[in-house]
């Protein structure tokens, strides 16, 4: 079976399944049916928008993401779970309620699918056909010395995931335990949530030069990668970032006609599930040994309530599969919280960081389950998404406005890294996924968001000049 082969047939099988949620779902939505209609054909054609011809990674990651926490979340809990939301704040469940929220969700949606047709239309596509690398500093210092690059990385990778483990110096939900001189916390912080990640891009876009055929190699080291980065600072996350890694390659496949057969596909898909799960279990694992009570989430409390293990079971899937993501409850929350004005969005503008206190959106527009915990020990954070935070103010023309610039920002961004970077694709699809997700978990501490997008380009401009420099150092020295 061939991969464009596989591919039509996944396709199909989404839509019958989509469909298929969509028309239970809309007998049982408590509020006008038209509303849940035009919600779902904008948040399904951003799903499609996904995968279009003219479609960049961040389309890819933002409708992904926004589609589970918005669509799915609400489709899946109005059908198996009557419609209950759990720290939705002021939100009642009234049909008045869930309009508003639909109505909230659809206006923030279509400003990004605005913005996707503008960059498609107006600014960037990618380049049907293989874009001709642009490092030759960087990937003939690799090509010399490969073996000691995958070595030595190899060692550095494994000791900054011990070191962060034993010092605590960045692990989710958790104080930071270690103060390193010279600011080296935000360095260790970079590595671990993106700056190794990168280096794994730029070894994966290397190898496709290099090797044609044996790379399958290449792709565990991402899988290490992703594992050690995860693990150590107690993240279940990487499902998304060496996700994205995995992405670029299979997207590298396509426009370099690489002959990749559906069996190898499979293969690498199940290796990762595989990995993940470990991880995301070793994580747990270490989380409720550490927070004990403290790390019971919204979801665990909620099984407990269930009255039959067929409840159950549908519960955790929820909890695995759907409630992780951020979006619904943090619209309905936001849209039926009762003082909504621009006095409340420029006082979440003024939130700034600090472990021992709770978020401003925790502390006002929910009855968040964090109240209570012991905030000299554990940082704990809700977060109400981008779309929910622009609708602070109650304007839906602030909404749609903001979502398109921003739409058309992060499509900036991307553009960035694939004109510096070296028109690495890999990487590309990297930086679209952590712009993406900084979009879907929105709300904290949002002034200091320049930090993550300002490091950003300091890393896609360290690969510029590294590259720049060895360039220079082998026309002169190592001939």
């Amino acid at each position: 079976m061939r991969w464009v082969d596989m591919s039509k047939s996944l396709r199909v099988l989404i839509f019958c399944v989509v469909f298929l949620l969509f028309a239970t779902a809309l007998i049982k939505y408590p509020g006008h049916a038209f509303y849940y209609v035009l919600f779902s054909v904008v948040a399904n054609t951003m799903l499609y928008f996904c995968f279009r011809r003219r479609a960049i990674f961040f389309d890819t990651f933002i409708g992904l993401l926004f589609w589970l926490g918005f669509w799915l979340k609400l489709t899946f809990r109005i059908i198996f779970m009557g419609g209950e939301f759990i720290w939705a704040g002021h939100f009642d469940g009234s049909p008045e309620a869930f309009d508003r929220a639909v109505l909230v969700s659809t206006c923030g949606l279509s400003g990004l699918l605005l913005a996707s047709y503008v960059r498609g239309k107006f600014l960037f596509n990618y380049p049907q056909v293989a874009a001709v690398g642009t490092q030759p500093g960087l990937f003939g210092f690799y090509v010399d010395y490969r073996k000691y690059v995958l070595v030595l990385f190899l060692i550095f990778l494994v000791s900054a995931g011990y070191l962060n483990v034993h010092l605590g110096i960045y692990q989710r939900g958790e104080i930071t335990k270690t103060i390193l001189p010279f600011g080296l916390n935000r360095v260790v912080t970079w590595l671990l949530l993106f700056g190794m990640a990168s280096f794994v891009a730029i070894i994966l876009h290397f190898e496709l030069k290099i090797n044609k055929k044996n790379y399958g190699w290449a792709i565990v080291y991402s899988f290490l990668e992703g594992v050690v980065s995860s693990s150590s600072q107690l993240s279940r996350g990487m499902i998304i970032s060496t996700g994205s890694l995995l992405y670029g390659v299979f997207y590298n496949f396509r426009v370099n006609a690489f002959k990749v057969r559906a069996r190898f596909f499979i293969a690498v898909v199940l290796a990762f599930i595989l990995l993940f799960a470990s991880s995301a279990v070793l994580v747990t694992y270490i989380r409720e040994a550490s927070y004990i009570e403290a790390s019971e989430t919204p979801a665990a409390q909620e099984t407990t309530q269930t009255k039959s293990a067929l409840e159950g079971t549908v519960t955790m899937a929820a909890s695995l599969l759907v409630d992780r993501w951020v979006g619904m409850e943090g619209v309905m929350a936001v849209s039926s919280y009762p003082d909504l004005g621009w006095s409340v969005w420029k006082q979440a503008w003024r939130e700034v960081y600090d472990e021992n206190v709770l978020s401003f959106y925790d502390k006002n527009l929910i009855d968040s389950s964090y109240k209570n915990t012991d905030t000299s020990k554990f940082h704990f954070v809700s977060l109400p998404g981008i779309i929910a935070f622009f609708f602070y103010p109650g304007s839906y023309l602030l909404l749609f406005v903001a979502m398109t610039l921003l739409g058309i920002g992060a499509a900036l961004i991307e553009i960035f890294v694939f004109k510096v970077g070296g028109k690495n694709l890999i990487l590309c699809s990297l930086f679209a996924q952590v712009v993406a997700y900084r979009f879907m978990s929105f709300g904290y501490v949002p002034a200091q968001s320049y930090l993550l997008f300002g490091t950003i380009i300091m890393n896609v401009l360290l690969i510029y000049f590294a590259d720049k420099i060895l360039g220079y150092w082998r026309s002169r020295f190592a001939s």
